[in-house]
């Protein structure tokens, strides 16, 4: 089963021989660890993933959660797996050593969660929120906070949530209208409507820590009037806290993680109908969304592993389906006649396999990279740098994988062919369950807006220069090395280059609808422009080393470079032309 989740030969390589993460253990932060650690969590990953989470990923698919008014019920698997992924220690693998964790670097930590996610992404869904909740509050909270609502986290015995979005609001975080009051004692009373809370409810625990939005009366208009609340679904003192669920949402794909709709302040659970449920506050008034940003961002490059274990399970799945299954006859037999050749055989199916490949190894490169960027903090002389191009890759780390992974399991169904739409086989789930990633935590839309009208303008203009900077130092290093590599470059660097030029022109108009009119453009576009620099990077770690893995390689940077970054052209010509065919598109001619 393991061979077609993940490939551990390629983890092993972009951890060892392409980011070197010996030197980052090497570091006083993570001193306790060394290539003996990361070789056993990532045997362990494997090992569970295998065991515990695959077998049950159709039966939770299949049995999705039921709401009897009172109580959800699922399978009783799903708690017995991820008892024992927290029982494992992988709930803590992270936290800091002062609270009880292992302090694995989140490199790691990704590239153990990507077994998980191939295996089973909506279980793996619980635990990885619980673990982006714990570090939020790790880091904003209080002590008391921390020993109170995160520890319990990391333990597994308490899941948690985020939750943002309202019915009427949905991604627009300035209209949402939750309110919580201080009350005498200090905390507060939390009234309002939250809507597609994953994990909102559920038996998988003793309780749910909800991290909810709301407004302070009296704090100023817009997200910045926004604070952040704990709100659990039990109390300290055992009773239930007045968060109810409303129902729950029948969803395309990931199915075994409870989606919901809650209403907070309804009286249904407090005795003597005291109003909204209590809530403690997180750091100071009015901050709460700085705050959630710090579960948002490590939230968004979990999308892009999840994104891309689910595209890499696909493209396995079909590799070994084309392999094994015959069909057809080479044309190089004029007759026709004798055995069939199995289908990868054919040019177009290892057209769509290698299109597969370029997308979930560049997608898996570019995750571990910015994961290595959040390490890096930890122990750079330069943190400022490495937060800044981390601020500038988070909405393509999240968004490129959930748009091409999703592709690629589009193609590892088109490889199965009609089997492949059928029940029978995984790759449809695959597909089902990919699909959420280009909406959740942020839309491909919203994500290209941050890109192209935020991070690529931040800190006086410094974040696209510092990416594009950070490319051209690959570049330089290439043309060094010669070869097919200094050709690539070559290309990397034209492309890089108009990609400065056409940012620049695009705000050069002053217009601001005009420049976002085409965002979307702009991070398929740039998006592409960075997984190219993701496969150079890859090559120049190849060097001339022999074998079929090395080679594989080889070609998948070959594809992408003749296939996929000349994509960019076209694209990088329609932003320039500052076109406005949808601006001007009125809701009438529709």
């Amino acid at each position: 089963m393991s061979s077609v989740l993940m490939s551990r030969r390629d983890l092993d390589f972009l951890l060892h021989e392409w980011l070197g993460i010996e030197t980052l253990l090497g570091s006083d932060a993570y001193l306790e660890h060394s290539r003996e650690t990361v070789d056993a969590v990532l045997d362990l990953a494997e090992q569970m993933a295998t065991r515990d989470f695959a077998p049950i990923n159709r039966l939770l698919d299949a049995n999705e959660p039921t709401f009897d008014g009172n109580r959800v019920h699922q399978p009783a698997e799903a708690k017995r797996a991820l008892d024992a992924y927290f029982a494992a220690g992988f709930g803590s693998m992270g936290a800091p050593a002062e609270h009880g964790g292992s302090q694995i670097p989140q490199t790691v930590q990704m590239a153990a969660g990507a077994w998980f996610s191939a295996a089973n992404s909506a279980l793996t869904g619980y635990a990885f929120l619980t673990g982006a909740n714990a570090n939020l509050l790790m880091k904003h909270g209080t002590p008391e906070q921390i020993a109170q609502w995160a520890i319990p986290q990391l333990d597994g015995r308490y899941f948690g949530t985020m939750c943002l979005s309202e019915p009427h609001a949905g991604s627009s975080l300035s209209d949402i209208t939750t309110r919580a009051e201080l009350q005498p004692d200090g905390t507060y009373r939390v009234t309002g409507n939250k809507m597609w809370i994953s994990a909102g409810d559920h038996e998988l625990s003793e309780n749910i820590v909800h991290l909810v939005l709301a407004k302070i009366p009296g704090g100023p208009p817009g997200v910045k009037g926004i604070s952040l609340l704990i709100v659990p679904k039990v109390l300290p003192d055992g009773t239930r806290n007045d968060v109810s669920l409303a129902g729950l949402n029948h969803k395309l794909g990931g199915r075994g993680t409870t989606n919901t709709a809650l209403n907070f302040g309804e009286g249904a659970h407090l005795p003597g109908g005291r109003p909204g449920a209590v809530g403690y506050l997180v750091g100071e008034p009015h901050r709460g969304l700085s705050y959630m940003f710090t579960m948002m961002n490590e939230a968004r490059i979990g999308i892009g592993v999840g994104a891309t274990s689910l595209g890499y399970a696909g493209y396995l799945h079909s590799l070994e389906y084309a392999r094994n299954r015959p069909q057809g006859r080479a044309l190089t037999n004029v007759d026709q006649s004798g055995p069939m050749v199995p289908i990868i055989d054919h040019a177009d199916v290892r057209r769509m396999l290698l299109a597969q490949k370029s997308y979930v190894e560049g997608a898996l490169a570019l995750v571990l990279y910015c994961a290595h960027l959040v390490d890096q903090q930890a122990t750079s002389p330069d943190p400022d740098r490495d937060r800044l191009l981390l601020e500038v890759l988070v909405p393509i780390v999240k968004s490129w994988p959930s748009q091409w992974c999703l592709a690629a399991n589009d193609l590892a169904i088109q490889v199965y062919g009609g089997c492949g739409y059928t029940r029978d086989y995984p790759v449809e789930q695959f597909y089902r369950d990919n699909r959420l990633n280009p909406i959740h935590e942020g839309t491909h839309g919203i994500q290209a807006m941050d890109l192209l009208g935020r991070k690529v303008t931040m800190k006086g203009g410094a974040g696209l220069p510092l990416l594009l900077g950070t490319i051209n130092v690959t570049i330089e290093r290439a043309l060094q090395d010669g070869g097919q590599a200094a050709d690539y470059a070559r290309e990397l660097h034209a492309a890089a280059q108009r990609a400065g030029e056409v940012t620049a022109h695009i705000w050069g108009t002053g217009d601001i609808p005009l420049a976002m009119a085409n965002a979307t453009v702009y991070l398929d576009a740039l998006g592409h422009v960075v997984i190219a620099w993701m496969w150079l990077e890859q090559l120049l770690a190849v060097g001339e080393k022999s074998g079929d893995f090395y080679t594989g390689k080889r070609q998948a940077a070959r594809y992408f470079y003749a296939w996929e970054l000349p994509k960019t052209r076209p694209m990088f010509d329609l932003l320039e032309s500052l076109d406005r065919t949808t601006l001007d598109m009125q809701s009438e001619w529709f």
